[in-house]
């Protein structure tokens, strides 16, 4: 418990106090993003650089409190070891590659490239990857092709969903936020303080950044955050899924492991899931950027940028708790969560909808 705790507060001090000097810089360099576009939510310049302190701040704090000791006591140094490595690792390499997207740029395909790259590392070099599906839909052990496709497809979404909902003021690093600590909990009363410690260093250097990323915003994560948070995301979200059923206790055991993971990240894969399907249907492409997103429909509903990302954290804190409290197998406890999830993703585009119409009639 006690390195969980200095975790969280190492990573928050660190991300306080060097956020202030970091904007800063980013004004005397002109690392900004200028307003203009009309899917751009700002009306000033704004620091793009903010994924600095996020990773600093969260790499800091995981390779200062990472519990090697009592890794060692329980005999499982040896995979401790190999996850900080590969863990560290793709930490730095996905940084680059988002941070030098934030100051000059990165072709799609050389960002591509370095996704698959990481990828490669985590999945194939470090071995952490879903190798079954805790009986959801039936399914139980994977073939070794399918657990590294899998593995490889649940990195590469929860990566782009997180980098996607980027888009307002607050939202992507308080889901982030959110998102660490439901899985650093679970995993503290999992007894698994190794990836607690990795979550509450998150979560520690999110809240930090939140202080001056909240609307209205002096500085935005750009991808060097989005990034590090959906790699951390994703490698959470993995070791949940694979955590050992025999290690659990009692309280946890009737919680579907893969169903836990997905809520966590619920806001994200939902959006993201739902503007997919929305630009193919229209024949665009997928990753071209609109103002589709569940977030730009709250905003048109005049909910602005506080309560708009207010709202969302309070939808995602709900589907978790209704995670943990549906008590049936688990497929219908997924198909229950997701179809409350999908649900309620409809209601501002159909209260929108509803809205426009009622203005068209009295005109």
């Amino acid at each position: 418990m006690l390195s969980i705790v200095l975790t969280f507060v190492t990573a928050l001090i660190v991300s306080v106090l060097a956020t202030p000097a970091l904007i800063k810089v980013a004004y005397l360099k002109r690392l900004v993003d200028e307003p203009g576009e009309e899917r751009k939510l700002h009306f000033r310049r704004i620091p793009t650089i903010g994924g600095i302190i996020i990773f600093a701040g969260t790499l800091f704090s995981y390779l200062m409190w990472y519990p090697f000791e009592e890794m060692l006591d329980v005999g499982q140094l040896g995979r401790a070891l190999k996850d900080f490595q590969y863990i560290g690792a793709t930490m730095i390499l996905l940084f680059f590659i988002g941070i030098k997207d934030d100051i000059i740029g990165t072709a799609p395909v050389k960002k591509l490239v370095g996704h698959l790259i990481v990828a490669f590392i985590l999945v194939i070099m470090g071995d952490i990857r879903i190798t079954s599906m805790y009986g959801i839909f039936g399914i139980e052990d994977l073939p070794e092709w399918g657990s590294i496709f899998l593995s490889i497809l649940t990195y590469t979404v929860i990566v782009n969903a997180i980098n996607l909902i980027d888009g307002i003021d607050g939202l992507a690093g308080g889901v982030g936020l959110i998102a660490a600590v439901a899985m650093g909990t679970w995993f503290y009363y999992a007894g698994a303080n190794e990836h607690a410690v990795l979550a509450f260093a998150l979560a520690g250097s999110l809240i930090g950044f939140l202080v001056f990323n909240f609307s209205p915003a002096k500085i935005f994560m750009g991808d060097s955050g989005s990034l590090t948070i959906g790699l951390i995301l994703s490698i959470l979200a993995i070791k949940l899924i694979e955590f050992p059923v025999e290690r659990l206790p009692n309280d946890l055991l009737g919680i579907s492991k893969p169903v836990f993971a997905i809520a966590a990240l619920v806001y994200p894969l939902t959006d993201t899931l739902r503007i997919f399907i929305y630009r193919i249907a229209r024949g665009m492409s997928p990753f071209a950027a609109d103002r589709n997103h569940i977030h730009h429909r709250l905003l048109d509903l005049g909910f602005g940028h506080r309560r708009t990302v207010l709202l969302i954290y309070s939808t995602s804190i709900f589907i978790i708790l209704l995670s943990t409290s549906i008590q049936l197998d688990p497929s219908m406890a997924m198909i229950v969560t997701a179809a409350v999830a999908i649900v309620v993703s409809q209601i501002p585009g159909l209260i929108l909808m509803l809205k426009r119409k009622r203005e068209l009639s009295k005109a």
